[in-house]
């Protein structure tokens, strides 16, 4: 019997925000257009350049995944961790207990171009050892079907499945649709979910609804696990990103997610002190901020 297909739930274009050091973003989680989608806070499309950018600050509590689409992002952290994200390259960040880092772009002529999406980690993990799950462009395990081709960073699409180790159960799939292009996409039910159109026409659910660049196609919470999605007499490329329902408390200011009110505090005077992760903190200058100044590496 075939399952029935999942609906969404609405269409939107993502709004343009303004982000670190002269940056701008389209915000596509975390306006009033979409708050949150538990488990994840904050999803941007950023397209960059120098002397714009992404300068020093900390992270504690959650995941970040930055998938590159064009260009370079320089890297740099407080442990001395130092590399290069380029076109098609995925960086899975965990956080957990402390990191303070810089992103850069590569380019003082041409714009570096991606996305990045925040995961909640359970409370039970958020104080866990930071870690990286380096995924280059040419690793990343690929499908064609229905003139269809999906990259699978994370979770599972027409058989191939992605390398990442998930603290909190996710999928990130990159999908490229010649035209009349097909894709049915198990998303587990009762997970949440949406996909992004970064460039071109395609048309999602089960009532196959039309979604255009920029604009975020928010799934319908339900028992069904098939997403049917085609293109017709365009192309398309765009994300699907679907996750297990934490349902744990959210408490966030800025950069720290924890679980309660005195969690959130402890982070902040751990950061002053220098402490329970932060260490060395106070004294971290990047090196890759000077790129604003001296143009790129």
């Amino acid at each position: 019997m075939k399952s029935a297909l999942r609906g969404i739930d609405k269409i939107f274009t993502a709004p343009i925000v303004p982000e670190l050091s002269g940056a701008r973003v389209r915000r596509i989680i975390g306006t009033p257009y979409l708050r949150r989608l538990d488990p994840f806070l904050t999803f941007d499309h950023y397209c960059v350049r120098l002397p714009s950018g992404f300068t020093d600050h900390p992270h504690r509590g959650f995941e970040t995944v930055t998938y590159n689409l064009k260009g370079k992002i320089f890297h740099e952290d407080f442990k001395g961790r130092k590399g290069i994200i380029g076109p098609g390259d995925c960086q899975w960040m965990t956080a957990g207990k402390g990191i303070v880092h810089a992103e850069m772009p590569g380019s003082w002529d041409e714009d570096s171009e991606g996305l990045q999406l925040w995961i909640n980690l359970p409370i039970k993990e958020k104080l866990c050892e930071p870690q990286y799950q380096e995924v280059p462009k040419d690793t990343i395990p690929r499908t064609t079907k229905d003139n269809t081709t999906v990259k699978v960073i994370a979770g599972e699409s027409l058989g191939v499945k992605g390398p990442i180790f998930h603290r909190t159960p996710t999928y990130f799939i990159d999908v490229e649709m010649e035209k009349e292009g097909k894709l049915e996409q198990c998303i587990p039910k009762n997970w949440n979910g949406l996909c992004y159109v970064y460039e071109g026409v395609a048309y999602f659910g089960a009532n196959q609804e039309k979604a255009q660049e920029n604009q975020a196609v928010v799934l319908k919470n339900e028992d069904n696990d098939t997403l049917l999605i085609k293109t017709k007499g365009e192309k398309a490329k765009f994300v699907i990103v679907a996750g297990q329902l934490l349902n744990e408390p959210i408490i966030r200011y800025g950069p720290f997610v924890l679980g309660s009110e005195e969690q959130l505090l402890k982070s902040f005077e751990d950061y002053e002190k220098g402490i329970n992760g932060f260490e060395g903190s106070k004294q971290f200058v990047s090196k890759i901020r000077e790129m604003a100044f001296k143009g790129s590496k």
